[in-house]
C-alpha cells in the first residue's frame, strides 16, 4: 500500500492542485447587479439609459412638436457621445441601451445611426439594380430627424490609502436640427466608494 502511495503521490498532489486553480464560472442573470471594481458596468450603462430616456420623454418639447405638426411624433437621432472619463467605458453599449429605451417608449420615431444608413442605401441601391418592381424599395424616400441627442461621460476620482471615490456624470442634450435650439438638457451623477486591500493611486 506505502508502494502504491509512494508512486501515485505526485500526480495525486499535482491533481489536486490544478483542481483547486480551476476556472469557476457561474450562470447570472443579465439584469442582475454586480460590483467587482467599481467601474462603470452594464448595471450603471442601464440604469442610467432608462432614467435619462424617462426625463427626457417627460419634458415639453414632445408636446410642442407634436402640437405644430399636426400631432406627428418628433423623430431623434443619436449623435456622438464622448468618453471623457479616466477608463475604458463601452459607449457602444450604452448608446445602444439609449436607443433601446428611445425606440420601446413608442412616444418617437428613432432614426438609424450614419454607419447603419450607409448598409440601408447599400442595399437599397442593389435593389434598385436586382430587385422586382414590385419589391423595390425607392430611394430619397428616408425619414430625416428632428432632434440629436448628443452627451459626454466623464469622471472624477479621489484616492486616499486603500479607498478610492469614484465620481460619474453623464450629460445628455437633445438638440433641434431645424434651428440648433437645445430643447432638453439632462445630467446623471453616480458616486461609488471602493475599498480594496491593495488598493494603488
Amino acid at each position: 500500500m506505502k508502494a502504491m502511495f509512494r508512486t501515485m503521490g505526485p500526480a495525486l498532489l499535482a491533481a489536486l492542485v490544478l483542481g483547486g486553480c480551476a476556472t469557476k464560472v457561474e450562470r447570472m442573470e443579465p439584469g442582475e447587479a454586480v460590483d467587482l471594481s467599481g467601474k462603470w458596468n452594464d448595471t450603471d450603462s442601464r440604469l442610467v439609459s432608462e432614467e435619462m430616456i424617462r426625463d427626457v420623454l417627460s419634458h415639453r418639447w414632445v408636446g410642442d412638436f407634436s402640437q405644430g405638426h399636426a400631432g406627428a411624433r418628433p423623430a431623434v437621432i443619436v449623435g456622438e457621445i464622448r468618453n471623457l472619463s479616466h477608463e475604458h467605458i463601452s459607449v457602444v453599449t450604452f448608446v445602444n441601451d439609449l436607443e433601446r429605451e428611445i425606440i420601446n417608449s413608442g412616444r418617437v420615431d428613432f432614426v438609424a445611426s450614419r454607419d447603419e444608413r450607409a448598409d440601408i442605401r447599400a442595399e437599397r441601391k442593389d435593389q434598385d439594380l436586382n430587385a422586382s418592381e414590385e419589391t423595390r424599395k425607392p430611394m430619397g424616400q428616408e425619414l430625416g430627424a428632428d432632434f440629436m441627442l448628443k452627451g459626454d461621460i466623464s469622471t472624477i476620482l479621489d484616492t486616499e490609502g486603500k479607498q478610492q471615490v469614484r465620481y460619474y456624470q453623464v450629460d445628455l442634450t437633445l438638440i433641434s436640427l431645424a434651428d440648433n435650439r437645445k430643447v432638453w438638457v439632462g445630467q446623471k451623477k453616480i458616486k461609488k466608494l471602493v475599498t480594496k486591500p491593495g488598493l494603488r493611486l
